[in-house]
């Protein structure tokens, strides 16, 4: 059973204030990741074919055996930890970096590893100052350049141990009357907050910069068929797992131009810690991501169970964004396909990809996306190592039996 537990109002005020402004087992080795902050290389090749190690110890009475009973000694470490706060980027939805967590819990993946998590929805942006002050250990980012902004604008050591989403999750519907993306030059497209960076960078693709060859308008909520409907506007931005959807299921017709087409890098669904939990809780740090991968399998695996389990969560929680099953089955049904395509064959889901992350930047950052915020330094933001070492060489999550 899920169980929540408030972080009083501080996290309330910091959502209200955002908001305002926009398995199988198997037997393998592996090595986790150092804390190092400038660790970025490849992943190490397993050595031992039973064994996975832990993150910064020659303690051999810590490590996982595949299909063998889970260490006692690791069991007690991880208890000590003591509750490891997890909050979602949005409601209970399901999508990456959520719902993995939420089937997981679900299915019992925590406690089976000795870990006590509580699961709290939330806002993704509000949930930065959170994890950095280790009022919260876990929480999902919308993107590895809004992660990486926040730390360097903050100066806050977090750090990216998953990245589910290899590409953009962000689409620009554009009404039928426009024949492509140039006859957008002097229009409007509506915004929710901002034009998202991947947006930004496929527009000016095309030569249209916001400000000089077209103009933005901020849009109030979310229901993007209200959105649809505002007068003088061209597009508008959205999730490919969301807005299509319902503007699909409303019969209303658009042209969904995707950056990934343009190739645009970005990423979706992450999961990240702060640096002083990874370096005081390793195994802990581990086995909570080693539990949400399992649960990521799973809700590949079958993804209607997962939304099913994401809309029951929701559901019980009063459904104040108005979610529907339809929604979060599309969204998740969508969100499992981009993981499935864009992993590739010689890593494992979720692993980042030092490359990746730099491009994503670099791109963001050739359209003036950093222009007021500085360029954030890729360095240190995110664990190559750690996720990398917690899968068999066949692909499956490394599991005490």
């Amino acid at each position: 059973m899920l169980r929540q537990r408030a972080l009083a109002t501080t996290l309330t005020t910091l959502v209200l204030l955002t908001a305002a402004c926009g398995g199988d087992d198997s037997a393998a080795t592996t090595t986790s990741a150092t804390t190092d902050p400038a660790a970025t290389s490849a992943p190490t090749p397993a050595t031992d074919p039973t064994v996975a190690t832990t993150t910064g110890t020659d303690d051999m009475s810590l490590d996982v055996v595949a299909g063998e009973a889970f260490p006692d000694a690791r069991c007690e470490a991880n208890k000590a930890a003591g509750t490891i706060n997890y909050l979602t980027g949005f409601d209970y939805a399901a999508t990456a970096s959520i719902v993995d967590v939420l089937v997981a819990d679900h299915n019992g993946y925590y406690d089976e590893l000795c870990l006590d998590v509580a699961i709290a929805p939330s806002f993704s942006t509000a949930n930065y100052p959170l994890v950095a002050g280790n009022d919260a250990q876990f929480s999902s980012s919308g993107s590895f350049s809004e992660l990486a902004t926040f730390s360097a604008v903050n100066e806050a050591d977090l750090v990216a141990l998953a990245v589910e989403g290899r590409v953009a999750i962000d689409g620009l519907m554009v009404k039928p009357e426009f024949s492509g993306l140039e006859d957008l030059a002097g229009s409007t497209i509506g915004v929710k907050g901002k034009l998202p960076p991947s947006i930004a960078a496929m527009l000016a693709q095309v030569g249209l910069v916001e400000g000089t060859d077209f103009e933005t308008l901020l849009l109030e909520g979310f229901d993007p068929v209200a959105h649809w409907s505002v007068e003088g506007i061209s597009a508008v931005p959205g999730w490919k797992s969301n807005e299509p959807g319902a503007l699909e299921r409303a019969g209303i017709a658009f042209d969904l131009y995707d950056p990934a087409d343009y190739d645009i890098p970005g990423s979706f669904g992450l999961i990240y810690t702060n640096r002083q939990f990874l370096t005081e809780h390793p195994t802990a740090a581990e086995d909570f991501m080693r539990a949400t991968m399992r649960g990521l399998a799973d809700a590949i695996a079958d993804p209607a169970a997962a939304a099913a389990v994401s809309v029951d969560l929701i559901n019980g929680n009063g459904n104040p964004n108005y979610l529907s099953p339809e929604g979060e089955t599309f969204r998740w049904a969508t969100d499992a396909q981009l993981i499935t395509d864009t992993t590739p064959a010689d890593s494992f889901p979720g692993v980042p990809e030092a490359a990746a992350l730099a491009a994503e930047i670099a791109a963001y950052d050739a359209v003036g996306v950093y222009a007021e915020t500085g360029t954030p330094p890729v360095e240190g933001r995110f664990d190559e190592q750690l996720l990398a070492g917690l899968y068999a060489d066949d692909g499956s999550v490394i599991w005490p039996g």
